[in-house]
């Protein structure tokens, strides 16, 4: 059985290199391959619908020859399409925590990733890491060696400890002049004063627009390709009353999961060119 799961992996990954093979000018096509390939995870699958992995990428401007920092890539969501999408002609770096770290939690979720690349080593042989973690882990790549950085509903994670702008800094520090950086974030209800430490998991638009700025950003473009009208933004759990961690369990299930996923703004900046 694990000859053949092998067999289909190297299969679909080989459709991944034909894509990029015929369609070196048409990147979307390439995604899309990537999207519908063998090694993606079905339950990851399951929430295209709600993360819109192409519209997003697209708006983010990837190519498949640039260099790409995601910022703490988790369970590898973003990894199963970046890392094939990078691996020819570009170069992915995974910036997430530190497998060292004498946090339990924080080191078990660094080899759990660890493990997820070491699996396939046909899709993911070529990813770097790096750690990014404020205050003692602020360079997971060289200075001006990155075209892309990407950072996926993390702002409201370091607001807690008011470790967003260092965050941010780290960014502006490893992209190149006139580099792009790509954010996603659960979008606060603007007439609702931002809660400095982010407690509820939403975060003002304006709010991130103005704090990434600071950093030295250019705001560039907004996009409601995640948008979620649905999403009122004052459950009892925060945003993570809503699937796909719906912590109140049982309890309004039918009414969180006909809201969807939260309501999120999709921005992308610029480091300016000199």
């Amino acid at each position: 059985m694990k000859r053949i799961l092998v067999l289909v992996s190297i299969g679909a990954f080989l459709l991944i290199e034909m894509a990029f093979a015929n369609n070196h000018k048409n990147t979307d096509l390439a995604l899309e391959a990537i999207l519908t390939a063998e090694h993606r995870t079905p339950a990851f699958i399951d929430r295209d619908a709600w993360r819109h992995p192409l519209e997003t990428l697209t708006f983010f401007g990837l190519k498949p020859d640039q260099t790409v920092m995601e910022i703490s890539p988790g369970g590898g969501w973003w990894t199963e399409i970046l890392a094939p999408y990078l691996r020819n002609e570009g170069t992915y770096i995974a910036a997430g925590w530190d497998p060292k770290s004498s946090v339990p939690f924080i080191k078990s979720a660094a080899a759990a990733y660890q493990d997820k690349l070491d699996s396939n080593p046909a899709v993911y042989d070529k990813v770097q890491t790096g750690i990014l973690m404020a205050p003692n882990y602020l360079e997971p790549a060289s200075p001006e060696t990155v075209d892309l950085v990407l950072t996926f509903r993390n702002i409201h994670n370091w607001m807690p400890r008011s470790g967003q702008g260092v965050m941010f800094d780290a960014m502006f520090k490893a992209l190149k002049p006139g580099g792009v950086l790509g954010v996603v974030e659960h979008r606060g209800d603007p007439a609702v004063t931002q809660d400095p430490k982010a407690a509820s998991g939403y975060v003002n638009e304006l709010y991130a627009i103005e704090m990434i700025e600071s950093a030295g950003f250019i705001f560039e473009e907004k996009a409601e390709i995640n948008a979620n009208q649905l999403d009122t933004k004052d459950h009892p759990s925060g945003v993570w009353t809503l699937p796909p961690t719906l912590r109140l369990k049982e309890q309004d299930r039918d009414k969180y999961l006909a809201i969807g996923e939260s309501d999120r703004f999709t921005l992308r900046f610029r480091k300016p060119s000199d």
